[in-house]
């Protein structure tokens, strides 16, 4: 799924509105956070750059096809169109094309609160390029972050739970996102975000297509009802239905109260792991859980005022 943090303002919304607001929460956070164990097992059975190229290019017709049957028209200028593609490239071809390939040697639970940590190297790199304000908040967030993801890491390597190469490429698609919701800031693209999405997944389907064809063997797929299930998961409920969550939420209460979301992840996508793919989950990682979710709070956590609904 291709995650960024536009900055958009909070439209006034009904009162109506309101009442989903904590269902909409629950389903993207739990959308979100077992999307790392349906990629665990995707990638299992099936090459990861073909697993993902087939997604984002499944993904991308699907987008189109359903804003087509709306009668939705066009609404993207052609530098909406190439900024876009660009964010493919960085959000979906990057940014999950080397958290895949670190799945292969890592765990669900670990990738997931690797990635999950996002929002505080993006805070902090908004402050240091953008010119966006840095407190003491967002400064304690990101101690608090690097602190527990690099207890976990450790801690896993030591006792052979994972190893330190896939670890190695989840960090570069941390770093990924967060490049990508840099640009995403920097360049702010207008139009309709729907189809934007769209021209995403298939711009990072078609920028994976050369090196799943070259560098990976069809030969390796291992048919399987968990595949399917697996790539039906990431295609609908990942690449779509996460993200038409995810715009509801940025409507409803904005780009930075949205973003506080995620420090729901790290345990999420840990405790997923345990109880489908029987991930080990010792004491240690919950003690590094608290500090990175606590830090993702600091950094994102917006002004008291600006949080309340539009009235």
């Amino acid at each position: 799924m291709s995650l960024t943090s536009p900055t958009l303002a909070s439209p006034t919304a009904p009162r109506s509105t309101f009442n989903t607001l904590p269902l909409a929460i629950a389903a993207f956070c739990l959308l979100w956070s077992f999307a790392f164990v349906a990629g665990k097992i995707g990638v299992t059975d099936c090459p990861p750059l073909i697993l993902l190229a087939a997604r984002f290019l499944l993904a991308g017709v699907l987008i189109f096809g359903i804003a087509m049957l709306r009668g939705e028209g066009w609404s993207l200028s052609r530098r909406d169109v190439a900024i876009f593609a660009l964010l493919g490239i960085a959000n979906n071809a990057l940014y999950l094309g080397l958290g895949y390939i670190g799945l292969q040697t890592v765990s669900a639970g670990l990738g997931g609160l690797i990635v999950s940590a996002n929002p505080v190297f993006t805070a902090v790199l908004a402050a240091v390029f953008l010119g966006e304000s840095l407190t003491w908040r967002k400064i304690a967030g990101l101690m608090l972050g690097i602190a527990g993801v690099a207890f976990i890491v450790w801690d896993r390597i030591s006792v052979g739970a994972d190893s330190l190469h896939g670890v190695a490429f989840t960090l570069a698609s941390l770093a990924s996102i967060v490049a990508g919701t840099i640009l995403f800031k920097v360049f702010a693209p207008k139009g309709d975000l729907w189809l934007g999405n769209g021209i995403q997944n298939l711009a990072g389907g078609v920028a994976l297509l050369p090196f799943a064809s070259t560098l990976s063997d069809v030969g390796d797929i291992v048919p399987s009802w968990r595949l399917l299930a697996a790539f039906a998961y990431l295609v609908l409920c990942g690449s779509i239905l996460a993200y038409v969550l995810w715009f509801h939420l940025l409507k409803v209460c904005g780009a930075t109260a949205a973003s506080a979301y995620h420090f729901l992840m790290p345990p999420l996508a840990m405790l997923f792991a345990w109880l489908v793919l029987g991930e080990h989950l010792a004491l240690r990682d919950l003690l590094g859980i608290l500090p990175v979710a606590l830090g993702i709070y600091l950094v994102t956590r917006p002004a008291a005022d600006s949080v309340r609904p539009a009235r």
